[in-house]
């Protein structure tokens, strides 16, 4: 059964450049091969493909998240790489001082990339 098996997400790119330049240098993900319609990354056990797309995404929702053991110390690193952590201040959904939002299982912090994919790091309780 697909039960028994990792899944990995596709996400879509306007620009591989951009996206190479996020998820390899400033996300530290390796690149497991490349072409001109997309790039295969390498995060822990899994792998994300990031594909070119002449529409991108017009999505606003989460559209991968990394399951973390401490994800603060991934938020700190993240800035001291460059990477904008996305601030919210919803009723019931609000960040903190270090951009994490206590989301009740767990604590998670968002980033966007260069194509508008929502990203979160989420240390679940």
């Amino acid at each position: 059964m697909l039960g028994n098996y990792l899944i990995n997400p596709v996400l879509l790119s306007k620009d591989l450049s951009k996206a190479r330049h996020f998820y390899n240098d400033l996300l530290g993900l390796e690149i497991v091969s490349e072409s001109e319609r997309g790039i295969l990354f390498r995060s822990g056990e899994g792998l994300l493909s990031v594909t070119k797309s002449t529409i991108g995404t017009n999505d606003e929702q989460t559209q991968a998240s990394w399951r973390v053991e401490d994800v603060r110390a991934e938020v700190k690193e993240l800035r001291e790489r460059g990477v904008k952590i996305e601030e919210y201040d919803d009723p019931g959904f609000k960040t903190d001082k270090d951009g994490i939002v206590d989301i009740g299982f767990a604590w998670t912090a968002y980033i966007i990339d260069p194509d508008q994919n929502a990203l979160s790091i989420l240390q679940t309780k």
